[in-house]
Formats: structure tokens, C-alpha cells, sequence
């Protein structure tokens, strides 16, 4: 039975909206024979969001237990999954009903690595923004993507925080860069460069605007810019290095339990 694994980096110090976004996990339908897993990985010294966790369905919860970063955070959500596909969700996030089924389809119906659905920004106040998309819908071909971003010195045309890919691709590409800034672009970039994948017309999921936001600060700001060159070379390192990924039929084995001994940490279970 296949399955697809939703992953989130949560943080406690700005995990006040988790809970919307659990109700937003909790509201999607899927397709026929699909199932779906939360993977919830915890960042910090002193995680905390365990307890209010207990009792959703679905969720496989792990702490850190140190202040790792987002990237490494991700990375180790990416670990545990047991799923063919992966959905990027934030923790301050919200997916609309009918995401997951309708962004698996896409998978089911084309030979694609990645899907990504339109997003309405969410202001304090409620009120929702919506923004016309820079791509093409439907099917994007390789290069496309960098090719766009490259004429605009470095800015793409996606958001990350919105993909839901194949969890092998992901995995064949090293996952999230060890970066400060911008691990998903980075990922992405070298992702869409040897991939084809979809621009899909419906709005798919809400992106929280809030004071709390990372991005916001001048600090990160800065190593944003040089998150964007890596970006762009490691697309043009994977296209010189003729690198190409097959999309393999739904239903085969991934790779998730791989024993490699006994210091390996056992996830908290709740």
C-alpha cells in the first residue's frame, strides 16, 4: 500500500500555530489504496511540543535534543519516512482540504519528481492573499525552473515550503543543503534542473504570515543571497554532470529502517 509521509521541522519557542496545522493534516482525504504518515522532527534544546501531539493520528514524533538548524532537522524527518512520496509542511503552515489526494494524482497521472499546488498567503488579521503564478501549469519540463530564476538574479519561482516530491529523488540528491539559508531552494534547484515536474493550478495550501518568521531578520537576509548562488551551482554542476533520475512505478520498497547498530536513537513514541 503506498503511502505518503507529510514532514514537518517544528521549533517550540514559535510553535503556537501547530495545532492549526494539525487540524489542516487531519482534514485531507486521499487517493484509493493511499495511507499517510506525519513525520514530526523537533528542534531545540528543550523540546516540548511531544504532549500536545498525543493522540493524532498518523504522527511520528522525535526531539533533537539540541539546536540542529532547519536543515539538519529536515534531513532527519527525512530519515524515518516509510513513504514513495514526501510533502514539505511548516509548522505554522496550513495544507487546504483536498491537497494531498489531488498533488498525489499528478504523481499517479505523469512521470514527475516534484508537484507543488498555489499558495494564498495567510495574514495576521485572517484575510487571504492570492498571487498569480510565474510558471506555466501543468507539466514543467528540466532546466525550466533555474532558467527562470537565473534571469531574475536568483529568485524562484516556487515555493518550497509547498512541494511534495518523491522521496528517492529527494534522498539520491542528498536531501536539504547544510546551508543557513534557503536548504530548500537549494534542494529544489538541483532537483528541477534533472527532473520534470508540476505547476498545479489550485490553490493547495495557506503560507502564515507572522512577525516570528525567520526570514524577517536582516541576519538572514544576508546568508539568503549566498544560499541562492549555491542554489544555482548545484544546478549547473547536476546539468554539466548529465545526472538524471527515473521515475520508478508507486508500490516498490523505500528504504526508511536501514539497521546500522545499536547507537542509533529510538523514536519517542506517542
Amino acid at each position: 500500500m503506498p503511502i505518503v509521509s507529510i514532514i514537518t521541522a517544528a521549533y517550540a519557542p514559535s510553535g503556537q500555530f501547530l495545532m492549526e496545522t494539525a487540524g489542516s493534516v487531519a482534514e485531507q482525504s486521499l487517493p484509493n489504496g493511499w495511507t499517510l504518515e506525519w513525520i514530526i522532527q523537533e528542534d531545540g534544546e528543550q523540546p516540548a511540543l511531544a504532549d500536545s501531539l498525543t493522540g493524532i493520528p498518523g504522527v511520528r514524533y522525535e526531539a533533537n535534543d539540541g539546536q540542529l538548524g532547519l536543515a539538519v532537522t529536515r534531513n532527519l524527518a527525512l530519515s524515518r519516512v516509510s513513504g514513495e512520496l514526501v510533502q514539505v509542511l511548516d509548522h505554522d503552515d496550513l495544507l487546504l482540504p483536498g491537497a494531498i489526494e489531488l498533488l498525489v494524482s499528478r504523481f499517479i497521472e505523469n512521470p514527475i519528481h516534484w508537484a507543488v499546488g498555489q499558495a494564498d498567503d495567510l495574514m495576521p488579521d485572517g484575510e487571504r492573499r492570492s498571487y498569480p503564478s510565474a510558471l506555466e501549469f501543468g507539466v514543467v519540463p528540466p532546466k525550466v525552473v533555474n532558467e527562470w530564476a537565473t534571469e531574475r538574479k536568483g529568485n524562484w519561482p516556487v515555493h518550497c515550503a509547498g512541494l511534495m516530491m518523491r522521496t528517492e529523488s529527494v534522498r539520491a540528491l542528498g536531501g536539504w543543503a547544510g546551508l543557513p539559508a534557503e536548504d530548500d531552494i537549494s534542494l529544489f534547484a538541483a532537483l528541477s534542473e534533472v527532473t520534470s515536474g508540476y505547476c498545479e493550478e489550485a490553490v493547495t495550501w495557506l503560507y502564515r504570515q507572522h512577525a516570528g518568521q525567520t526570514f524577517r531578520t536582516e541576519k538572514w537576509r544576508s546568508r539568503s543571497a549566498r544560499g541562492r548562488q549555491v542554489a544555482l551551482q548545484r544546478a549547473r554542476a547536476m546539468s554539466r554532470a548529465g545526472v538524471r533520475i527515473e521515475a520508478v512505478p508507486f508500490g516498490g520498497k523505500v528504504e526508511s529502517a536501514v539497521e546500522i547498530g545499536d547507537s542509533i536513537k529510538k523514536p519517542r513514541k506517542i
